[in-house]
């Protein structure tokens, strides 16, 4: 008999992990407390209990083709950048061109997922679930995958903001945010300063009185649109790594922080932090440093404290009548549905190898899938995880002994603490394409370049010095996709396609006007040096040759 897989959660990763089962010939039964696809990219008014929720305007920060599923490139007619409801689109299409809905229980929470007694031998798990109707059911899986992501639980640190009790406006997490009407003509503070901080500051600060940005350590601000109106994160490519893996940190570093320096000053706009630019995931907006230079959006240090309807921050500065506050302070991960013994999850911290596997069971048949934070999208890496557990499920790849994968999660706990500022999300922040590459290796996928270069330049040079976008992994390998080497050519089409959206008349200039420009501003080059090097005497008399002029243009 085929093996069953229970996928938890229906969003982008939950989709790819039903897809990936599929592919293996594997048997998944989707639950999904809610009744529709999508996850924390379908829009509700009213945010439902322990569930991710948005605002209705937000837009990826990540473009499509660096977005997309490896296998199924996003529509070239659909923007770089989509707004929520359009990537709700594109999953819909997905689902239906794989028929995945059929697999999903909507509206089914899992309460508990247990190891069977026969664990050590079978792999099993005994999954428990409840129905909206509130009639509980038992399951027999061979694997699980939990899909339920990272924006779940809202972290409201008010413990650290004394008085915040005595604060006669409004105060929510940013979770609870949806539009900014109601916030006409008010004054507001936004704590907070990652890309959720960030964009709900710039969109309130279009209504409010005034809008005050508050935060700790300050950031790094990074533009949407790159050089020559490309999305940036198209820039995400192999040799970019490869300089950043041989250089020194803080050189690379110095590199990119004087390239954002050079769009605005962050220390003239009182964002630069202390931190160096990859040592904290950066925020992403375009519009900040516009509302900053408006004087729509006050920058402000941390909150020292809340008296009534008034602010005190750090630097002593009071901000009186204060309408509302929103805390963009981030999320903590947990899985209630989960004992302690198979995975303990402490202050956002989680003893996982690869960020996918808890190192001390018996069988590998439990993994976590989308449990990263990467800069970049999440969507391929969430597919790369399933691809590489499915088969794991099947036998088909193993894992290293425990003492191999412990001291892994250690090196790599290790490393990210030297690097990175001490924060709850840096706990699971990748590098997209050093992971993606990892990842792809165990699965078998991981580009072989010397081959592409041998066998197909074209597209050996477009992989190696293009951006690594999802298609690359399906060039070879288990699941290869026919489609990819046309995917790769034609992705830069994709990316131009939605901005041509009128005809652009072409400057032509005739071969002979292009020669006769090119002859004068040599002549005239040649003649400037000459005059430098040769001072000709009829110059040594200016009054003459003025004089000179004026009989040449006088009137017969």
């Amino acid at each position: 008999m085929a093996r069953r897989v229970a996928v938890i959660g229906a969003g982008s990763s939950g989709l790819a992990c039903i897809k990936c089962c599929l592919d293996e010939g594997l048997v998944p039964v989707c639950f999904d407390s809610s009744d529709d696809i999508g996850g924390l990219w379908r829009f509700k008014e009213n945010p439902e209990p322990d569930r991710a929720s948005i605002y209705h305007s937000v837009i990826i920060n990540t473009s499509k083709e660096m977005m997309c599923f490896s296998d199924f490139p996003i529509p070239a007619e659909f923007p770089n950048y989509m707004h929520n409801s359009l990537i709700m689109d594109y999953f819909r299409m997905y689902a239906e061109n794989f028929q995945l809905t059929r697999y999903i229980r909507f509206q089914t929470c899992v309460c508990s997922v247990n190891q069977r007694p026969d664990f050590s031998h079978s792999g099993q798990w005994e999954v428990v679930t409840e129905n909206r109707e509130g009639c509980k059911e038992k399951h027999i899986f061979d694997a699980v995958l939990i899909c339920i992501g990272h924006h779940v639980h809202p972290n409201m640190p008010l413990k650290d903001f004394p008085g915040i009790e005595t604060f006669k406006g409004k105060y929510f997490h940013s979770r609870d945010y949806k539009n900014p009407e109601e916030w006409r003509g008010k004054r507001v503070v936004v704590i907070g300063i990652g890309n959720s901080g960030g964009d709900i500051a710039v969109e309130l600060s279009r209504m409010t009185k005034q809008l005050f940005l508050s935060t700790r350590r300050g950031a790094w601000v990074l533009n949407r649109v790159a050089e020559d109106g490309f999305p940036i994160d198209l820039q995400f490519n192999r040799v970019l790594q490869l300089v950043r893996s041989l250089l020194p940190f803080g050189f690379f570093c110095s590199i990119g922080e004087n390239r954002l320096n050079h769009r605005f000053n962050h220390k003239l706009y009182a964002l630069k932090p202390k931190h160096r630019l990859f040592s904290q995931h950066p925020t992403v907006n375009d519009e900040l440093p516009n509302r900053i230079l408006s004087g729509t959006v006050c920058v402000k240090p941390n909150i020292c404290k809340f008296q009534g309807s008034s602010v005190v921050f750090e630097d002593g500065t009071v901000e009186e009548d204060i309408d509302l506050v929103v805390f963009a302070t981030g999320y903590s991960f947990s899985f209630p549905f989960l004992s302690s013994p198979v995975l303990n999850v402490t202050e956002n911290k989680a003893l996982l190898y690869k960020y996918m596997y808890p190192p001390g069971l018996e069988r590998p048949t439990l993994a976590i899938i989308g449990l990263v934070q990467p800069l970049g999208a999440i969507m391929p890496i969430a597919e790369m995880q399933a691809r590489w557990a499915t088969r794991v499920f099947k036998g088909l790849n193993k894992l290293p002994p425990m003492d191999a994968m412990l001291k892994e999660i250690k090196e790599k706990a290790e490393t990210m603490a030297k690097r990175y500022v001490t924060s709850k999300r840096h706990t699971i922040q990748v590098d997209y394409v050093p992971y993606m590459d990892e990842l792809a290796e165990q699965v078998g996928v991981r580009p072989n370049f010397l081959g592409l270069l041998l066998r197909d330049p074209r597209l050996g040079l477009s992989v190696l010095l293009g951006p690594c976008t999802p298609y690359q992994y399906r060039l070879r390998g288990p699941g290869q996709w026919a489609g990819a080497r046309q995917a790769i050519l034609t992705q830069w089409e994709r990316v131009a396609k939605p901005m041509q959206t009128r005809p652009v008349p072409e400057h032509v200039q005739s071969y002979t006007v292009s020669l006769l420009l090119t002859v004068s501003g040599t002549a005239l080059l040649l003649a400037v040096l000459y005059v430098k090097h040769n001072n000709p005497t009829f110059l040594q008399d200016s009054a003459s040759l003025l004089n000179s002029w004026r009989m040449y243009f006088a009137e017969p």
